[in-house]
């Protein structure tokens, strides 16, 4: 197995910097997604591991060793291509059992005329075959071995490329967006396929996707990058649970966390269109972002409780409803925060149906432990000590 350890990587193309003195450690065995918008430097992180694209300054360490000027091969990496990359006047099988055919070619590449020869026969040995068929097993291709790229969907597609990288046996797995040309059924398999292939395998997998989704079910650790720089580095819950900023905060999560600006008096709370009192404590920062999850919302019979809303919005999808709500103008505080009706509206995820209409009055209540605070002017999350971190 091998490690990772990123030591100020900064990569830059001409006057551009894609990715900024980015430092982070990767343990041996470990499922790393990089998660981001497009054009945060995901796939050129991935391809600095590979060994594709040059570092421009920092250091690169596979396991103890600086692997800076290393070359493709001296990494020993799978790497499997948001494109498909196929060839294709081979079958499916053939181009699935390539790599393995190719390791055992190298004492006759450099004479041609026995090439096609030597590979045929390569392909036809016991441990090639058993292997190949292995892993279209897995990844549902057995029906279509005898088929050429020309003749499979995008989908078979991908999968037959994901095959590729995975017949091999390489000391990392670096996959770009794999699952991004699969229907949502498939796409919903293959993640619970490579997730038992990374514990079955115990080999460093790392992901690049923008779908916080399989983010949050395959990876043991997520780097979240934002225009070529890390936002936070955790595990999946501890980033739900604890975003380190705003960004992080919208970006996971779907509906994304709702983010309320509030001026606080002690426990009195003001928003731009009404004031209630927050049951717990409230960091002291003139401005304040009162941060909670759809979910963690429940609605309330009283009207008493914290918040008064009209319903703008009714997705009702069997086990749950989505509600999109505007905040009632209840009070005028002398100060407004904000008068933007994007910021003044709330998500209410909520189990079963409560049989609301758009255009209904609901009251909605939270517990003061699912609220995460932030401040206002930077975006940072504010800790316990109520000092932004």
């Amino acid at each position: 197995m091998t490690s990772l350890t990123f030591d100020r990587i900064t990569k830059k193309f001409g006057d551009a910097t894609i990715i900024d003195e980015l430092s982070a450690e990767v343990d041996d065995g470990e499922f790393l997604v990089l998660l981001g918008p497009s054009g945060c430097g995901k796939s050129t992180l991935l391809r600095l591991i590979a060994g594709l694209t040059d570092v421009s300054d920092g250091r690169l360490l596979l396991g103890d060793e600086l692997a800076n000027d290393w070359g493709v091969h001296r990494r020993g990496v799978a790497f499997v291509f948001q494109t498909y990359a196929l060839y294709p006047h081979m079958r499916v099988s053939e181009n699935i059992s390539f790599p393995l055919v190719m390791e055992r070619f190298k004492p006759w590449h450099h004479i041609p005329i026995v090439n096609f020869f030597a590979r045929r026969a390569i392909s036809r040995k016991p441990e090639v075959t058993k292997r190949t068929e292995e892993i279209a097993s897995q990844l549902g291709l057995t029906d279509l071995m005898s088929r050429r790229p020309a003749s499979l969907s995008g989908g078979q597609r991908q999968r037959v490329a994901l095959a590729r990288a995975l017949v091999r046996d390489p000391s990392l797995y670096l996959l770009d967006e794999p699952l991004s040309n699969l229907d949502a059924k498939l796409r919903t398999q293959m993640r619970s396929e490579i997730t038992e292939l990374h514990k079955k395998v115990q080999k460093t997998f790392v992901y690049v996707t923008h779908d916080q989704v399989e983010a949050m079910t395959m990876a043991t650790k997520i780097i979240i990058l934002d225009k070529g720089e890390v936002q936070q580095i955790g595990s999946p819950d501890d980033i739900y649970a604890r975003p380190a900023n705003t960004f992080v905060a919208r970006f996971v999560g779907s509906p994304p966390i709702n983010l309320l600006p509030v001026i606080a008096s002690k426990q009195q709370l003001s928003s731009a269109r009404q004031i209630w009192t927050h049951p717990g404590p409230v960091p002291t920062a003139e401005s304040l972002l009162l941060g909670i999850r759809p979910e963690k919302l429940r609605l309330s019979a009283s009207s008493q409780c914290k918040l008064s809303a009209r319903v703008e919005i009714v997705e009702r999808l069997g086990a749950e409803t989505l509600l999109g709500c505007s905040l009632e103008q209840t009070e005028a505080p002398a100060d407004s925060v904000i008068s933007d009706d994007r910021q003044n509206r709330i998500f209410v995820r909520i189990p079963d149906n409560p049989k609301l209409q758009v255009g209904d009055t609901c009251y909605i209540d939270y517990s003061p432990d699912d609220v995460t605070w932030f401040d206002g002017a930077r975006g940072n999350r504010i800790d316990d000590a109520s000092r932004p971190i």
